[in-house]
């Protein structure tokens, strides 16, 4: 055992330049693999960990305003970024539109703000995923080009027979292990990545799921918003400053103004 070492540095040494280049070119893929694990290993466990925490700030209570102060202190985490499109959405809807909606009107808001919303789901997972596909370049290529140096060493290996004139192990073996060397190296440099990127798109995965569950409960919550918004007359008379106009099932030469809660 104490000689292995040794003798696998030999080989590596007095390799030809074609596979060195090889081994070369597989050594820097796997730093840059195991540099992607790395950092995206912390980023996913900080967006989890970050999530858990706006989403309790999110369900304390109180206006979304303050969220959405909340929001902006909390970049890291991917459920900020979903809030501050759909409340962007609803603001910009507010300031074009006025507080006053109907029924139909609220509809159409409602679809204005998941679409928003869906956008916001979209750019958090592109950012999450940015350079995970580079694993699955890797994985896919490494291992090629690992066989591209074995067989260009066996070549070496042959060709060195022809001018010897001898088949002799002793005349194959060591260009055979020389370029054994560089298929085992594609390898090494190959499953790590392959199965970080497994990993990294499961994850994703159940990113999008939770994020996709959030968007609903704030979809859902601007929504009970609206819809309490239909208040008896002796309710609005100590109304807010925002008012909506709010048209049930009446004609529409009837329509209601009411105030809603100071949510937004």
């Amino acid at each position: 055992m104490a000689n292995t070492a040794p003798s696998i540095w030999t080989m590596l040494f007095h390799a030809g330049p074609v596979v060195q280049f090889v081994l070369i070119t597989l050594l820097i893929f796997s730093v840059i693999c195991w540099t992607i694990i790395a950092v995206k290993l912390r980023r996913f466990r900080q967006a989890s960990s970050a999530n858990i925490e706006f989403e309790e700030r999110f369900w304390d209570g109180g206006s979304l305003q303050r969220v959405y102060r909340v929001a902006l202190r909390m970049p890291e985490a991917p459920m900020s970024g979903v809030f501050m499109q759909g409340y962007q959405e609803l603001r910009q809807l507010m300031e074009e539109c006025g507080p006053a909606v109907t029924p139909r009107t609220v509809n159409s808001w409602l679809q204005v703000i998941d679409r928003g919303l869906a956008k916001g789901i979209q750019e958090e997972l592109a950012m999450l995923e940015r350079t995970v596909p580079l694993l699955a370049t890797i994985g896919n290529a490494a291992p090629f080009i690992g066989l591209f140096g074995t067989v260009w060493g066996i070549m070496g290996s042959f060709h060195n027979i022809g001018l010897k004139g001898s088949a002799s192990l002793a005349t194959v073996a060591p260009g055979i292990s020389e370029a054994l060397i560089a298929t085992a190296a594609g390898l090494a440099a190959a499953i790590p990545a392959v199965m970080a990127f497994n990993s990294f798109m499961s994850s994703l995965g159940n990113m999008e799921g939770i994020l996709k569950g959030f968007a609903a409960d704030f979809l859902n919550t601007v929504e009970r918003q609206l819809i309490r918004s239909v208040e008896t007359p002796a309710e609005r008379a100590g109304g807010q400053d925002m008012e909506f106009e709010i048209r049930s099932d009446m004609p529409d030469d009837e329509v209601e103004t009411v105030t809603a809660p100071e949510v937004f």
